[in-house]
């Protein structure tokens, strides 16, 4: 496969292989041609070649099966935005263009997807008919250039320094417990109080962290219940079963509900997070991306407003 980026790239050669890479040797692209044909030599031209000269090769060919060279991975996220800015281009001219096109993958924390990113989805799809959603919900830390992800939404400290982060909002971390559970045990009042408290943790997470100064304190907790997701820790502190530190994001319905309570220690004020966007490159966002992340914002704007009005 010779795919020219220099004197004019074939988009039809991108097509093809962002088809294979996407779904194996019998994916077929949206226009709904024939499946792809590839050929012995899956190559492209290297930096600085000319005409027939030094080439990388991108898929590996068998009698049976078809798979992407370290290189083709590598060149893999440069196909898909050349391939999706030529086809943003195309609609920008076409008389019947009706929104985003392609398949948006995202993938963001259990909690935070259900809550925020689900209830906005079917307006997204409504007025973008020609959009498909991959959607994975998980609280795991994602390979998002290895899995093909388009954008990945995170609410903890971020670590992967070779993604390019967005930041959408703040999510300040919160302090909480059930009205019930003050009552019977009492207001923790300082950081040294929360060892004489029942802790719920998220599996894993044997520190909890908070603003003292001009820096971040971490602090030991224990307690009776550690859950493995947001949901289950949030749920048993509703139930007055002991004292969480979840995001903002996590509990504002039940602090506005008046199940949950936000404490306030004198020694020490709850660590300031955000809500990120992640993408894998730098290059240009396709349009799927920019019109899910414009909707996100709207979506949590009300809130926002309201905190800020509070």
């Amino acid at each position: 496969m010779m795919i020219r980026l220099h004197n004019g790239y074939r988009y039809n050669e991108l097509q093809r292989y962002h088809c294979f890479s996407d779904g194996g040797a019998n994916a077929q692209p949206d226009s709904g041609r024939p499946p792809p044909q590839y050929h012995h030599h899956d190559c492209l031209p290297a930096a600085g070649s000319a005409g027939r000269g030094s080439r990388v090769r991108l898929l590996h060919r068998t009698t049976r099966a078809i798979a992407l060279t370290v290189e083709g991975e590598e060149f893999l996220p440069y196909a898909k935005a050349l391939a999706e800015t030529e086809q943003s281009a195309r609609n920008l001219f076409s008389p019947d263009k009706q929104g985003a096109t392609g398949q948006l993958r995202i993938t963001a924390p259990t909690g935070f997807g259900r809550r925020t990113i689900i209830p906005l989805l079917p307006a997204l799809m409504e007025s973008n008919p020609e959009l498909r959603i991959e959607f994975e919900l998980s609280d795991n830390v994602t390979d998002l250039v290895g899995l093909g992800y388009d954008v990945a939404i995170r609410i903890a400290p971020l670590r992967d320094s070779r993604l390019v982060a967005h930041r959408l909002a703040d999510n300040p971390r919160i302090l909480c417990a059930s009205p019930a559970y003050l009552a019977r045990f009492g207001t923790p009042r300082t950081l040294a109080d929360l060892h004489r408290h029942n802790c719920l943790r998220l599996s894993g997470v044997v520190q909890w962290g908070f603003q003292v100064d001009d820096h971040i304190s971490t602090l030991s907790v224990e307690g009776r219940f550690s859950g493995s997701n947001v949901e289950g820790v949030r749920t048993l502190c509703v139930a007055g079963c002991g004292i969480a530190q979840l995001s903002e994001w996590d509990v504002r319905e039940e602090l506005a509900a008046g199940e949950l309570v936000a404490l306030e220690l004198s020694d020490a004020q709850p660590q300031m997070l955000g809500v990120w966007a992640l993408f894998p490159t730098t290059r240009h966002l396709p349009q799927r991306v920019t019109v899910f992340l414009d909707a996100l914002k709207q979506a949590m704007q009300p809130a926002t407003r309201k905190k800020a009005e509070g």
